[in-house]
C-alpha cells in the first residue's frame, strides 16, 4: 500500500456477561492500558472513542452485549504487531473467556490516508463480508499477504518455528 493509503479494521465482540460482572474484571480493568499502548506504537492512526476513551458503551446491532472497536493503521505490519506482538496478545488468547465466538468478527479494507471511518461503515465492511465473503472491499487476515503472525495465532502458537530455533540455538552456544 502507498503511503496516501492507511488499513482501517473493524472488530466486534459480544460479552458473555455484563461488564461490571466480576468475571470481566480483568477485560475491563485493562482496556484503558491497553488503548494507551496502541496509541503510543509506530504505525497506529486513530481509534473510534468516545468521551471515556473507549468504545464499549457505543451500540452496533441495537445490542448492548456487543462490544465494536474500530482503528486505522498505517498498514497492515503495525496492526498485527499490536495484535499479536504486545500485551494485547494475552488478552487476545484469552478471549473465549469473556466473549462469545460468532464468525466472523473482523473485517479490514483500505481507506485514504486522513480518512476516519465510522462505526456504521464498519457493520456495512462486516455485513458485505458476511454476505459475499472476501474482496478489496471488506477482508480478514488472510488477504494480506504479508501478514504472517494471525496464523500463528489461530492455531495456538506465540512464538514462530524460527523463534524456537533461535533460542534453542543460543542455549546452545
Amino acid at each position: 500500500m502507498s503511503s496516501a493509503c492507511h488499513l482501517a479494521q473493524f472488530n466486534i465482540a459480544r460479552i458473555k456477561y455484563p461488564l461490571d460482572d466480576p468475571r470481566m474484571a480483568e477485560f475491563v480493568g485493562n482496556v484503558a492500558r491497553v488503548n494507551a499502548l496502541a496509541d503510543k506504537l509506530p504505525g497506529f492512526v486513530w481509534r473510534l472513542q468516545d468521551e471515556s476513551g473507549h468504545a464499549m458503551d457505543m451500540r452496533v446491532y441495537d445490542d448492548a452485549a456487543v462490544l465494536p472497536n474500530l482503528s486505522v493503521w498505517e498498514d497492515a505490519e503495525a496492526l498485527e504487531r499490536f495484535v499479536f506482538k504486545t500485551v494485547h496478545a494475552r488478552f487476545f488468547d484469552k478471549r473465549a473467556t469473556w466473549f462469545e465466538q460468532p464468525e466472523p468478527t473482523l473485517v479490514m479494507w483500505h481507506i485514504a490516508a486522513g480518512h476516519r471511518p465510522t462505526l456504521n461503515e464498519g457493520v456495512e465492511r462486516l455485513d458485505y463480508l458476511k454476505a459475499h465473503g472476501p474482496s478489496d472491499h471488506a477482508f480478514g487476515w488472510d488477504h494480506l499477504p504479508a501478514a504472517q503472525h494471525w496464523k500463528m495465532a489461530r492455531i495456538g502458537a506465540t512464538t514462530y518455528p524460527s523463534e524456537h530455533a533461535a533460542r534453542y540455538s543460543a542455549r546452545l552456544n
